[in-house]
Order: C-alpha cells, then structure tokens, then sequence
C-alpha cells in the first residue's frame, strides 16, 4: 500500500494506492466523509471499502480531500473535492489505461462526491454508496443514474435518518437495465460503530452477485463496440 502524492487542483493529494499485476484489472476509487467532520482515508469504513476492492485485485485508490492530511488547499463545499476525485482517477486511469472498468465507493459526503462522479464518467460501472447524506445534499442530479449500485444506511443512523434516505432514493430515475439496491443495517448509526464487519460481509455479498454481471455486460460492449 505505497503512499503517493498526486497533483491536484489546489495543490498536491495525499493518497494510498495499491497497484495490480493484472493489466486489464478494473479501478476501484474510495472516496471519505465530510472533511470538516474528521472524514479522512483513514477512517474505518474507507479502509475497510480499500481492503475489499484490494483483495479482488482491482487497481485501488483512497486519497485525503484537499485540506485533509497532508494534502493541500483548503475544503470548497463539494465543488473542489468533486474535482479532486476528478483528478485522481484521471492519475489512476493514467497507470491503468487497459482498465476494463471503474468502481467508486463512499461514505457519507464521499458517496454524495462519488455520485456526482459517476454521472460524468462511463467508465465508473458501478458504485457503493454508504450512508449518503440525502438530508443535507441534493441528489436530484441523477437523472438518470448510469450506473448498478449499492446503498447501505444505518438503522440508527440520527445524521441521516434511514427514512430519508428511503425518500429520497426511491424516487431516483435509472437507466434501462440499472438497478439500484438499498439496504439496512438495523442498529448501525453514520459511522458503523461496532458494525463495519457485517457491513463489509454486506458488500462483498453484493459484489460478488454484481461483478459478474459488470464483468459480462463489458465485455459484451467491447465486443459490439459500444462505450
């Protein structure tokens, strides 16, 4: 898990990256929670998320939001975190270029981010998005939503109510063929305190359904052309 530091928007991005021997293993970027809130790459849920993707030899990466750890500027409401994660997958891609496919992952304000990510880029396939913060941000802008993925909110969880989350997300408009799955853990609250093993049981769950699908429907796309 070598640190890197990457050029950003606002200055350098601390990140780990953990490469892969497969030249054509697909990308998986861990996106963290609020900056102001101790959200950083270090916390359990990202770490967690980094380990998962790692052991599936994806070519995975976390990094520090500008003005978190030793990377630079200072926090810009989501716009400049949003270019951050931007500029990161743009350096990941850059050592990955037979990438079959991208995966983003993230908690709290890192899954709103990610989000927003994966409506500007077809190459992100799927995503986890752990406790979005649906009370706090707008998610009208998946209109539609490109992309399969996971939403996983505690039970307990008194940032961001579980019934909002199902408000909100329920009423999210997808492309043909995308689904979008949520899922709770009863007694979790924002951070997953005591809970991080089931939700890490919860997601390789998941991966291992989705990944073959993704697997399939890319290569399918490869073969007839298509992006």
């Amino acid at each position: 898990m070598p640190d890197v530091i990457i050029p950003g928007p606002a200055g350098r991005l601390e990140g780990r990256y953990s490469p892969s021997e497969d030249e054509t293993a697909p990308i998986a970027l861990i996106l963290h929670a609020h900056p102001l809130g101790g959200g950083s790459m270090d916390n359990d849920i990202v770490d967690m998320m980094y380990d998962t993707f790692r052991k599936r030899n994806f070519a995975t990466l976390r990094f520090n939001f500008r003005g978190v750890g030793r990377s630079q500027g200072s926090y810009d409401q989501g716009l400049g975190e949003l270019s951050d994660a931007a500029t990161v997958l743009d350096w990941v891609q850059g050592y990955n270029s037979g990438a079959r496919f991208c995966w983003v992952a993230g908690h709290s304000f890192g899954a709103w981010i990610g989000m927003q990510l994966l409506m500007r880029r077809p190459e992100i396939a799927g995503f986890i998005s752990v406790a979005p913060p649906t009370n706090m941000y707008d998610f009208t802008f998946l209109a539609p939503c490109p992309a399969s993925g996971i939403i996983v909110n505690g039970g307990a969880d008194k940032i961001v109510p579980a019934d909002d989350v199902e408000r909100v997300m329920s009423k999210i408009r997808v492309q043909k063929g995308i689904e979008i799955r949520r899922e709770l853990i009863p007694d979790a609250n924002h951070l997953f305190t005591e809970h991080v093993e089931p939700l890490d049981i919860m997601l390789n769950d998941y991966l291992d359904e989705r990944l073959p699908i993704v697997e399939k429907e890319r290569s399918e796309r490869t073969i007839t052309g298509k992006r």
